[in-house]
Order: C-alpha cells, then sequence, then structure tokens
C-alpha cells in the first residue's frame, strides 16, 4: 500500500506540471512519431458494404502499437519517483517492447515477466527486448501466459518497491494504475477526436476497440464518454466456444470478482477462483479486464461482444489482402466486428477501429495455426 500510496501523489504532482508533460509531449511526437494518423479502409469498406471503415495507426507508433504511449509516460514517472530499476509484464510482447524500448531510452535496467507460451508465441517481441538490454524472464507456473506474468512482477515489486517501478502495461491491477494508463493512453481518443472533425467534419457514428485488460480501447473511448451519440463498441477474445476456459471474455460470459487488487468482471469457477482462458491473440489471453470497462459496462455506456478465433484469423487475412496492412491479432478481433457493425449501417456513417498494433509479431504463429509455410 506504501508504494501504491507514493505512487499517487507522485502521479497527482506530475499531472499538474507542466514541465512533465511538455516533456512527454515533445517525447511522443520527437521519439514516438505522434499524431499517428486516420485512414479510410476504402476496399475494407466495399467488402464490409455499408458504413464506411477508419482506421486509428496506431501501428504506426515507433515499436508498433499503442503500449509506447503508457511506457514513456511511466518511464518518467520512474525518473521522477527516483527508482532505479523498472519491471513489467506482457503478453503479446508489445507492451514488453516498449518498456524496454523506453528503459533504454533512459538509461534505466529493466526485467521483462512473459509467460513461456507467450515466449514460444512471440520470439521476434523477445528478441526485441533483449536486443535493448531488457532481461526477459520466462514464467512457467500456471497457464504460462499474461496472467502468470502479472502474478510474477507484482511478487517482485513486493519485495523491491524502495527502488523498482512496476510499469503495468493495460489499465487493470490496484489504483491508480488503471487510471495512469486510461491517461496516458487517451493520447489515442484525444488525437482521433480532433482529427475526425477536422477531416470528416463530425465525429465517428461508432468507435470500436479489441479489449483485453483494456488500454488501447480505454485510450481510444475516454475522450468520447461524454458524445452519448457516439455508440462504443469493445470487442472481447471469443477463443473457440463460450465454454470454460475456451475464451477470454470476462466482461461478456464473467462475473464480478477479485484480480490483481482490483475489482472487475473475471472468468472464476463456482468458488471464485480465477478460471483458465485460451485466445489466439497472446494480448487478450487475460481472464480479467480493467476495472472502467466494467463500470463503462455495467452504466451501460460501453458495449462489449466478443470474436471468435477462426474469424479474427479470417479477418487478419482480409485487412492485409485490401489494404496492405498487417494488423495484430488482437486488432483484427476488433475489425471483424466493426466490418459486421459496418454491413448494416448506411453508407454515409463512419465506423472508426483503434487498429491497436501491427501484426508481423504474429506472422509464424499464423503460418502454424493454419499451415502455411513462413
Amino acid at each position: 500500500m506504501r508504494a501504491l500510496e507514493e505512487l499517487v501523489v507522485e502521479y497527482e504532482s506530475a499531472k499538474k506540471d507542466p514541465k512533465f508533460q511538455a516533456e512527454l509531449d515533445h517525447l511522443l511526437k520527437t521519439f514516438v512519431g505522434r499524431p499517428s494518423p486516420i485512414y479510410h479502409a476504402k476496399r475494407l469498406s466495399e467488402l464490409a458494404g455499408g458504413a464506411q471503415i477508419w482506421f486509428k495507426r496506431e501501428d504506426l507508433n515507433h515499436t508498433g502499437a499503442h503500449k509506447i504511449n503508457n511506457a514513456l509516460g511511466q518511464a518518467l514517472l520512474t525518473l521522477r519517483m527516483g527508482k532505479k530499476r523498472v519491471i513489467a509484464e506482457t503478453g503479446a510482447g508489445q507492451h514488453g517492447v516498449a518498456t524496454a524500448t523506453a528503459c533504454a531510452h533512459f538509461g534505466l535496467p529493466c526485467v521483462v515477466f512473459m509467460g513461456a507460451e507467450d515466449v514460444r508465441r512471440q520470439k521476434p517481441n523477445v528478441f526485441s527486448m533483449k536486443l535493448m538490454g531488457t532481461e526477459v524472464r520466462p514464467v512457467t507456473s500456471g497457464s504460462k501466459t499474461l496472467r502468470d506474468a502479472v502474478n510474477e512482477a507484482m511478487r517482485d515489486w513486493m519485495s523491491t518497491v524502495e527502488t523498482t517501478h512496476y510499469i503495468i502495461g493495460s489499465v487493470i491491477g490496484p489504483h491508480p494504475f488503471p487510471m495512469i494508463v486510461r491517461d496516458f493512453q487517451s493520447v489515442i481518443g484525444r488525437e482521433a477526436r480532433q482529427q475526425s472533425l477536422e477531416t470528416l467534419n463530425r465525429l465517428p457514428h461508432v468507435i470500436v476497440a479489441c479489449v483485453g485488460g483494456g488500454s488501447n480501447a480505454a485510450g481510444m473511448f475516454y475522450p468520447f464518454i461524454e458524445d452519448s451519440e457516439v455508440r462504443l463498441v469493445g470487442v472481447e477474445a471469443g477463443g473457440h466456444s463460450s465454454a470454460p476456459g475456451q475464451h477470454a471474455s470476462p466482461l461478456s460470459l464473467g462475473q464480478p470478482g477479485i484480480l490483481h487488487g482490483t475489482m472487475s468482471y473475471v472468468m472464476q469457477d463456482e468458488d471464485g477462483q480465477t478460471s483458465p482462458v485460451h485466445s489466439v491473440s497472446a494480448g487478450l489471453d487475460y481472464p480479467g479486464v480493467g476495472p472502467e470497462h466494467s463500470f463503462w459496462k455495467d452504466e451501460g455506456r460501453v458495449e462489449y461482444t466478443f470474436c471468435r478465433d477462426g474469424d479474427a484469423l479470417a479477418t487478419f487475412d482480409k485487412v492485409a489482402r485490401c489494404e496492405g496492412i498487417l494488423p495484430a491479432l488482437e486488432t483484427s478481433h476488433a475489425i471483424a466486428k466493426a466490418m459486421e457493425i459496418a454491413a448494416g449501417l448506411p453508407r454515409d456513417q463512419i465506423v472508426m477501429v483503434c487498429l491497436s498494433g501491427r501484426g508481423e509479431k504474429d506472422a509464424a504463429e499464423i503460418a502454424r495455426l493454419t499451415g502455411r509455410d513462413y
């Protein structure tokens, strides 16, 4: 609790410090390459039929995903607090790469915990982290995926809080982490809102984002929450089926519970123990979700649904062939649902998807799953 209380104080101070925000804004512009553009996926829109599909191109950020926005912000907080070491968890590896990148930039030693199964699925990202001087620690307990990586990272942090900051990668964990990550990722939605008004002369009719822990979705949705005319849709990992252990859809199929220090919707058994989950996408393979997403669900502000593995894989191919873009498998879940939604809307309406990351990291796993050469 002492470490969390310290983080609350330091973050509230940083938010009010113009120098902190100016340094972060400078890094986002010159190091990350922000603002990321919005892009009209014309051929994909024609394939779907109906509304026009636009992408918010977070895949064009340095390191290839939205994760760098939060990693840089929390690295600056690490320096502000005088901590000498950083730890992080990662699933798909994008947060691990982003944290490794930020730590290399600032000269901070870094350890990333990653489930052994995710290490296998995401070898290119593991290699990238190591190239930047980060130690990657495979986690062999439990399902050997993201949940277990978070467990190990929290154990490390509890014993090293005097010198270590834990850069959580999603809007999960105890307060103030969900708020901090949401705030740093809200640059996505702020830009998308301004760009829509400038380019389209209106706000999108529908905004769609994938939801694992929920950081890209929280960052995309938050600046639009008060725009009641904008429909917000979060897409979870539907896995193989709705049977227990065959999906990762806590908002759609779970119940309220406690996981990693926060109350939210969680996949759990009758005794309240966290259940195994599955997704073809390592970044969505998590049995819980951010508490603010749970709040938005209960309030009815955001609709949550899910996409099956097969539909996500098929959509990956469609986007690659129609647009020349390889979307992350996480994002492919969102695009699949966006195409369904677009098909039922008039041609003059806009469906905007947060294209949270690029899919080169998934190429080998897709080849293995589909039996293609790689």
